[in-house]
């Protein structure tokens, strides 16, 4: 076996990962030997050419289609330089007070998050949408909720001359997104920080980690030679999203008791509904979020976004099949899209473990405040549709999920609970959070309030496995703040640590 020996290990390169990297640096100036080993590789700018079926194997863990063990959602999360934000759209928005307050870790507050959270808006280049990249599919869904009398708000985005392909899923290939791809990563590297890809961490030992070289046959090929790896290292920061974190340190043996490694897992279930009007509009080309309704979020625990997605990941998103499944995408011009993305309440039982392979499964079970606010989101994105035009409309959990305008009075009695049933509704979630949430206790948390694993002094964790409870909105900005943090711990006691 190959071994290697540095100060710090950051696994995984995402929002997490790319944050560490970058705070930490700064020690590499000091002799300090730091490394990011990612699983996904580095991609060239001339592979994020769109090609939705290509493409979504190479920067998704399973395409982008992770089932849960109940088989009814699924999960989509990013791999390689970059991770997940590298195929995000962008959005980029601050956590807000009340879920700060709701997560209640003890010396966390929200002034310290909204402060860090300045920092990467200002860097990462966050904005408004310029006017001239807001196309018809966007324009439509304000259009229809000021008529409802309803608030509709513009995303920030961290973006920099950005052509409107609409490509952003699938990773920019304008280089326009502004990710740790793009910042971070890149302004470690030029201080020393070191970037293994390629690189499946199997197991974390004392101080140590079991690795593997598996090159993948796209992107640049990897900086070490092929096959399995010891990596010593005085710090471990481990960041490799919800479900990957949590499997690692469940696959790992590290000392003492944690009944809530896995546990409280948590995400945005999502509905993507779909309209069609008479005439096409512009849907995909153009930037494809621009607009939010965050008007039923305390209330009802959903918020409506603007979206845009390719042909077959609509096709995915359509509950029905035969002739009125081909129509509907025959015209796929004339489509204009909602995002539905619901609040969950953190349960306990729903939980990430690992199978007799060491792969990691989801259990999710649907609250009934998440399948109360799904059905009512699609009362009210029904509403948004028809005063914005649209001459049919598919709601999945409704008597009939294709609905004429003729029909828009009765949406009341048309969408209902009894018609949500789960696995021929298309449910999926892109914001995985939880599994090493934030706490005091053991029987309850796995972290403290900087990041640090209960009980074991050189192991950190810095992505959204932190989150005690749902953020309620799109993670990113918080995961960078948070890593932001967990750096910062290390910093203030390298001396210690790295020694």
């Amino acid at each position: 076996m190959n071994e290697r020996h540095y100060d710090v290990l950051i696994i995984g390169a995402g929002a997490g990962g790319g944050t560490v990297a970058r705070e930490l640096a700064p020690l590499c100036r000091e002799g300090k030997r730091i490394a990011v080993l990612e699983w996904g590789p580095r991609f060239r700018d001339s592979e994020f050419n769109g090609d939705e079926l290509r493409m979504a194997g190479k920067v998704y863990f399973a395409s982008g289609g992770f089932l849960t063990e109940s088989r009814d959602m699924t999960l989509a999360f990013g791999r390689g330089y970059g991770g997940s934000t590298m195929v995000y759209t962008g959005t980029s928005i601050d956590l807000p007070a009340h879920v700060a307050d709701a997560w209640a870790v003890p010396g966390l507050s929200h002034g310290d998050i909204a402060a860090r959270t300045a920092k990467y808006k200002a860097e990462n280049n966050v904005h408004e949408l310029d006017d001239g990249l807001i196309n018809e599919n966007n324009g439509l869904f304000a259009q229809g909720c000021r008529a409802l009398g309803l608030n509709v708000r513009k995303f920030p985005v961290n973006i920099k001359g950005c052509q409107g392909s609409g490509m952003c899923n699938m990773g920019c290939p304008n280089q326009a997104k502004q990710g740790t791809n793009r910042v971070q990563l890149p302004e470690a590297e030029a201080q020393g920080v070191e970037i293994v890809t390629h690189c499946r961490v199997e197991r974390i030992g004392e101080r140590y980690v079991d690795a593997r070289i598996e090159p993948f046959p796209f992107g640049l090929p990897p900086e070490w030679e092929p096959g399995p790896y010891r990596i010593h290292a005085k710090v471990i920061v481990v960041c490799g999203g919800a479900v990957n974190t949590s499997a690692l340190l469940l696959r790992s043996s590290l000392p003492g008791r944690f009944p809530a490694l896995g546990r409280y897992f948590t995400c945005h279930p999502a509905l993507t509904l779909i309209a069609q009007h008479d005439q096409p509009i512009t849907n995909y080309y153009g930037f494809p979020k621009t607009y939010y309704c965050d008007d039923f979020e305390r209330s009802d625990h959903f918020i409506l976004e603007t979206c845009m997605y390719f042909p077959f990941t609509t096709a995915k998103n359509i509950a029905t099949f035969g002739e009125a499944h081909s129509a509907f995408l025959e015209d796929f011009r004339k489509l204009q899209m909602i995002l539905v993305l619901a609040g969950d309440p953190a349960l306990r039982e729903n939980r990430i473990e690992v199978d007799g392979d060491g792969e990691p499964k989801v259990h999710y079970n649907f609250a009934d405040s998440v399948r109360a606010g799904l059905v009512k989101a699609q009362k009210v994105a029904g509403d948004i549709f028809f005063a914005a035009g649209a001459r049919r409309i598919h709601l999945p959990a409704a008597a009939e999920p294709m609905i004429d305008a003729s029909m828009a009075g009765d949406l009341d009695t048309l969408v209902g609970d009894q018609h949500f049933e789960l696995g021929r509704i298309p449910i999926s979630a892109a914001h995985m959070m939880g599994g090493c949430r934030m706490g005091t206790s053991p029987e309850d948390s796995v972290t403290d309030a900087w990041g640090r694993v209960h009980g074991i002094p050189w192991l950190f964790c810095a992505d959204s496995s932190l989150f005690p409870k749902s953020s309620e909105v799109n993670p990113y900005l918080t995961v960078m703040a948070l890593a932001d943090r967990v750096a910062e711990g290390i910093r203030m006691e390298a001396g210690a640590l790295l020694a």
